[in-house]
């Protein structure tokens, strides 16, 4: 290699400061998303819009966190200072600052004591036992014959599970197996109702496991060994809808799958009948998230910039305005969207009539052909020529003058009925039926 070769080699890669913050989210997210972190909460603060922020910190480091107003509101505490906290949620970058953040969607306390680590250590055992494995995981049959529930009588989760079914697929029957859900006789009841439905199987091909939200107290019942081993023994694919979703029993791990609520649970079985409803509603869940992410960032925005400034009453009223702008544009999209959807459906209507009109005249027109051609075929056709169809006494026919003897007696069908004849003898050709006298 030359000199000049050697001076012309390419250089590092110059990144503009936008694109090198959008690749690190890229990574970030690729890396480690969704996390969840334990800490110690710092600098909380609520904004006017509804979002929080605070940073999540412990003995060797420190992370900013912002929450929107949608995950706040599911907040059963008010948190403060100090508190030990477990939050889930994804990293990213705020690109406006280069600032490294994790935007929380659920938070919870810290350290359940000794119940934690009890759940802990049983749900390691059992884990490299294998119960958890996901290769005996099975899927869930697409059009179950009949569901089986198995929770309290006087659960909320039973109203919420039976109402989801009965809008979804009202046509599909539950099979109820009444168990307590919480208290020291709740797991051998748990585990008596399991074994119910499974004497049904197959008529019962799939089993919901529900109960509605609590403490580690609440739900210890669905920590139990001889359920967790009861559930793996199923016959048929079972569901787990126990608690919120960010709470987890060894019941969730070894059942064939887990619904983050009883209502969710529900929904996991039962498809919606009507396809363009379906889809609407698929439509709207996007649109809404894709709205409600555009808020949020655009409210982060606002907040940030009412940080640094006193009053910012000019800045605040023309982000205010842009948002509404905004929002007015995203919802009459949504509008138009749904109009243009909602028209697909009378216009398959109006052109069904037609359509089957068409099929229906080209039917009428192909067995009119075929009448017309057995018409043609009909023996009666050439009778009326002139021609008879001979027959013996048995009825069978004579097609040939070696068939008949003199004195034999023929049955001659003619085109307007029959007579009988008897064998004379002939020439040297052969012989000659003559009538009757």
């Amino acid at each position: 290699m030359n000199l000049r070769e050697s001076n012309s080699a390419p250089g590092p890669r110059v990144w503009a400061v936008g694109a090198l913050c959008h690749a690190v989210a890229d990574a970030l997210d690729a890396r480690f998303n969704p996390v969840t972190v334990r800490g110690e909460i710092s600098g909380f603060s609520r904004a006017s819009s509804g979002h929080c922020y605070f940073a999540l910190k412990d003995e060797s480091g420190q992370l900013r966190c912002a929450m929107f107003r949608r995950a706040a509101g599911l907040l059963d505490f008010s948190p403060r200072d100090g508190d030990q906290v477990e939050v889930r949620g994804r990293l990213a970058v705020y690109e406006p600052r280069g600032d490294l953040q994790l935007v929380v969607e659920s938070l919870r306390r810290a350290g359940q004591g000794a119940l934690f680590e009890q759940f802990m250590q049983r749900k390691a055992r059992l884990e490299a036992e294998g119960l958890f494995d996901p290769a005996r995981k099975r899927a869930l049959p697409a059009m179950p014959r009949a569901v089986g529930v198995v929770t309290s009588l006087g659960a909320a989760a039973l109203h919420d599970v039976v109402t989801a079914l009965r809008r979804r697929v009202p046509h599909i029957p539950v099979v109820l197996a009444p168990a307590a859900v919480q208290g020291a006789n709740a797991p051998a009841e748990l585990v008596r109702a399991l074994q119910s439905l499974y004497d049904l199987a197959p008529a019962v091909d799939v089993i919901l496991l529900v109960r509605g939200g609590g403490s580690i107290e609440d739900l210890w019942a669905f920590n139990d060994e001889a359920l967790a081993r009861t559930i793996v023994q199923s016959p048929v694919p079972l569901v787990s809808g126990v608690g919120h979703e960010t709470d987890f029993t060894i019941a969730d791990f070894c059942a064939d799958l887990r619904a983050p609520t009883p209502t969710a649970a529900a929904e996991l079985l039962s498809a919606p009948r009507d396809m363009w409803l379906g889809a609407l509603d698929l439509l709207d869940e996007r649109l809404g998230d894709a709205l409600g992410g555009r808020l949020d960032a655009l409210g982060q925005r606002v907040d940030q910039a009412a940080g640094r400034l006193g009053r910012p009453s000019n800045l605040v009223t023309r982000q205010q305005l842009r948002l509404a702008h905004h929002v007015q544009r995203l919802r009459y999209a949504v509008l138009s969207r749904r109009e243009r959807l909602s028209q697909a459906p009378r216009s398959i209507a109006a052109d069904f009539p037609l359509k089957l009109g068409r099929a229906l005249v080209q039917r009428r027109e192909h067995l009119e052909r075929v009448a017309l051609r057995m018409r043609l075929l009909d023996p009666a056709l050439v009778l009326q020529r002139g021609y008879a169809w001979l027959t013996d006494t048995d009825g069978h026919a004579i097609v040939s003058a070696t068939q008949l003897a003199a004195g034999d007696a023929v049955k001659a069908r003619l085109a307007d009925g029959e007579v009988d004849l008897t064998v004379t003898p002939g020439d040297a050709t052969g012989t000659r039926p003559t009538l009757p006298q």
